[in-house]
């Protein structure tokens, strides 16, 4: 590093360091920067600022156009959404203060609260609502086609009153109204612009708890108490820091010591959430997960080669041994998944464990006698093939897991070369340019199958640069009815029987290897309470945090 860029370096770090003592951030989040010992400066005695870890870096604060789970956890701060959902996912009011289903299921209506005002001053009408779901999430937002597709119409009678009119019932539609999925925004700030590059969508300006302040790339993103919010006495405290730390041991360092208070969605490695769950200053929960039902998996390319061919994609689903890799890499905090639904949608009868299984005694071999059918003999040496396995960018676990697969094909005579790249990287390559063979990752499914499932094994949802959609590019004329058929379906039997269908026909033609349902721990800080109070957990928006 040259001189020059040494004082550069050295400025931003005083920079950084200058700010988190003024805010009562304790340097040690910075510790491995060489900038201050851990502990060596007192946190915020009067509990008003929380410090909170999100890995990896917070691409965007946009979250009506990315769901990256970063940007959900950075942005539900700022933007409230109409609804809010307790642990059993039963709505409750945010936004808007009630709302009624019609008999026939094809009318909900929001009656809008009175008295907000957007961080710049402008009152929240109906419109801004209104604007928020047709214009904005329905048209840019990757889950907003299927969210809100069967709206034919939206009305505002009044200015506090929403009136959506749905072309068929919509089971599923009542649980997408969090600020995490369905961010209102300001239509006097956004309407007749370039939405996608407009200078609030990483200045955001929302309702919710915590006004934008500043953000320093690669540093910090700063969050203060919206005195004007409209719940009275609430938020409890005046400022939230969300910081990154590429090093993992760091993350789980700092909040030992106190010096970060709240991380979760795989920010703390799931060995050290276990050790850390034995200390009094901390406590670990699984709850605030509810709503997201999250499934790890090995996301094949049926485009291209060798993955084109289903029996190359059942030998790799029966060579993953699930209950090793809940056990070792996510340190019991996941459970073996068999399918496309996660097994938290048994209580409704949408799950079924009758399809397809990979979890049977002599898995290997029957992997060996596919690859041999497939016309991927072992040649001199044992190899049958070579292939670059990618790797989501969102946590060491996933080298680990990248590690354990390439460990696991080399028995069968596939040799797997691991790819790890920045996320930017990673996701264009699997989600714009396709260029992938299989690659490691994990997806919410979310409350129900129309919100997190379909968009990845729909024909409709092959979208070149819509990230978190159907990536492996399979399709079927029946599995597209099954969903089309479910969406729709108010009975909840033959609901059940159309999902129970679309689960065997996937097992079968394994587009993807569902490994593990995860169990994400949160770790959080007992000076701070009440931080995870929904379904939603750390996307929720802070509001009832209490020191």
């Amino acid at each position: 590093m040259s001189t020059k860029e040494n004082r550069t370096e050295t400025a931003r770090l005083d920079e950084r360091r200058s700010f988190l003592i003024k805010t009562g951030i304790a340097g040690g989040v910075y510790a491995s920067a060489g900038l201050l010992p851990l502990g060596s400066v007192s946190y915020a005695k009067s509990g008003g600022t929380l410090s909170m870890l999100i890995q990896p870096e917070v691409p965007t604060l946009a979250s009506y156009m990315s769901t990256s789970m970063p940007v959900g956890q950075a942005a539900s701060k700022v933007y409230d959404g109409l609804l809010e959902y307790n642990f059993d996912l039963s709505p409750r009011p945010c936004l808007a203060e009630s709302y009624s289903i019609s008999k026939d299921g094809k009318t909900i209506t929001f009656k809008i609260r009175k008295g907000v005002t957007f961080h710049d001053g402008k009152p929240l009408t109906a419109e801004d609502a209104r604007y928020s779901i047709m214009e904005v999430l329905a048209q840019i937002h990757p889950r907003g086609k299927g969210n809100f597709s069967l709206i034919s119409s939206a009305e505002v009678p009044d200015s506090h009153t929403l009136v959506l009119k749905l072309s068929s019932p919509s089971p599923s539609m009542i649980m997408a109204f969090s600020g995490y999925e369905s961010p209102i925004l300001p239509k006097h700030l956004f309407a007749g612009t370039d939405i996608k590059n407009h200078p609030n969508a990483n200045a955001p300006i929302g309702t919710g708890p915590f006004k934008f302040t500043e953000w320093k790339r690669g540093q910090f993103i700063r969050l203060d108490k919206n005195e004007n919010y409209w719940s009275a006495g609430e938020p409890k405290i005046d400022r939230i820091v969300i910081s990154t730390i590429p090093d993992s041991s760091t993350r789980s360092a700092v909040l030992e010591k106190g010096e970060a208070h709240i991380a979760g969605f795989g920010a703390v490695p799931y060995n050290d959430a276990a050790r850390l769950a034995k200390l009094p200053s901390l406590e670990v929960t699984r709850q605030g997960y509810e709503m997201f039902s999250p499934i790890g998996e090995l996301d094949f390319n049926t485009r291209v080669k060798p993955f084109d061919d289903k029996r190359v994609r059942q030998a790799i689903s029966y060579a993953i041994d699930r209950k090793f890799i809940a056990e070792n890499v996510w340190f019991g905090f996941a459970r073996p998944a068999t399918g496309p639904i996660s097994s938290n949608f048994k209580a409704s009868g949408l799950y079924t464990d009758q399809v397809k299984r990979y979890d049977v005694p002599d898995a290997m071999q029957r992997a060996e006698k596919l690859l041999d059918q497939a016309g991927y003999p072992k040649k001199a040496g044992g190899q049958r093939m070579e292939i670059t396995l990618d790797v989501t960018p969102y946590g060491e676990e996933w080298q680990r897991f990248g590690e354990y697969v390439a460990q696991r094909l080399a028995t069968l005579g596939i040799k797997a070369t691991i790819r790890y790249e920045d996320v930017a990287t990673w996701l264009k390559r699997t989600y714009t340019d396709f260029d992938f063979q299989v690659t490691a990752n994990w997806l919410n499914t979310f409350a129900d199958p129309v919100l997190g499932v379909h968009r990845l094994y729909h024909s409709e949802e092959i979208i070149p640069g819509t990230v978190f959609k159907n990536a492996a590019r399979w399709s079927s004329p029946r599995t597209d009815q099954l969903m089309n058929l479910a969406k729709v379906e108010p009975d909840p039997k033959k609901r059940a029987a159309y999902y129970h269908e679309f689960q065997k026909i996937l097992t079968e033609e394994v587009p993807v290897a569902w490994c593990v349902e995860i169990l994400f721990p949160t770790v959080t800080s007992r000076k701070f309470k009440k931080s995870i109070d929904s379904a939603v957990g750390l996307a929720g928006n802070f509001r009832s945090t209490v020191s």
